[in-house]
């Protein structure tokens, strides 16, 4: 069971990495929006600027890289500096890979695991003091569909998607009696320039008609397959806003299919092979 619920009142502080586009973005709009309080993390935080402008001291911007566990500390400290708590960390920064299992080079898998793994992890050593000193507070911790599922191309992006969660899952239990809740927030494909932004593996030729095939797929895909990062930053915000929110939410329902489909050839697994796994036993 997720953490006890906080009957927070606006003004919610809302700590978000990956701010500058997307659906961090949408998030810190959506949140300036309501009434509540910003801390916009990023490594580049021009494009919030104009944010400033309209929202004045409500919106902190912070230039820091997740995979720099003192600059996040030190960006968590300037938050708590300027609004004095932090109620919402929104675990959002991150970049993919794409490519087959073997065509990714040891470069590029360690740099996609030091954002999308151990980038997370530097956002919760620095915010969870805070959050258990206060004994309240709502985590966000940034997946996918990949989260649950892979295909061709995406085993690098899953793998760290997939440590995300198995991480995220013990933490659920370890801070529910703190007053903390943990949501694993599960978008299918988006609207925003993360396929643009996709690093990609020198190709194999054997791996053609399956990775390639895939991403090609993808490349045709049209616009009303892709979510709006609008929706999704809404959808976060109705989970925040719950008395109960849930530790998974899928966004979009190409989220949920791919996740349910995988979810059935599991329990499909184990079904057939009960006999092997249940003769372990006698």
């Amino acid at each position: 069971m997720n953490g006890t619920s906080n009957q927070q009142t606006s003004p919610r502080v809302w700590l978000i990495t990956g701010a500058t586009s997307g659906i961090g973005r949408e998030l810190a709009v959506q949140a300036l929006e309501n009434g509540d309080l910003v801390s916009a993390v990023a490594r580049d935080t021009a494009s919030l600027e104009q944010l400033t402008e309209a929202h004045g001291e409500s919106l902190l911007l912070l230039r820091a890289d997740v995979r720099d566990e003192q600059a996040v500390r030190e960006a968590v400290e300037r938050t708590l500096s300027r609004f004095g708590r932090i109620d919402v960390v929104a675990n959002n920064a991150g970049y993919g890979l794409f490519g087959a299992v073997e065509e990714a080079s040891d470069a590029q898998v360690r740099a996609v695991f030091d954002t999308n793994v151990f980038g997370v992890l530097n956002v919760l050593r620095a915010t969870l003091p805070v959050l258990r000193s206060q004994r309240s507070g709502h985590i966000l911790q940034g997946s996918s569909v990949y989260g649950q599922s892979a295909h061709p191309g995406v085993g690098l992006l899953a793998a760290t998607k997939y440590a995300v969660e198995g991480l995220s899952d013990a933490l659920v239990a370890e801070v529910a009696p703190l007053g903390i809740n943990v949501t694993i927030i599960q978008p299918g494909m988006a609207a925003t320039p993360f396929l643009s932004n996709l690093d990609v593996a020198t190709g194999l030729d054997d791996y053609d008609q399956t990775v390639r095939e895939v991403h090609k797929g993808i490349g045709e895909l049209p616009p009303s397959a892709f979510s709006s990062p609008a929706r999704i930053a809404e959808g976060i915000r109705t989970a925040v806003d719950s008395p109960n929110p849930p530790l998974r939410l899928a966004l979009g329902t190409s989220s949920a299919t791919g996740m349910r489909t995988a979810l059935e050839a599991r329990t499909a697994d184990l079904d057939s092979w009960n006999r092997v796994t249940d003769a372990v036993d006698r």
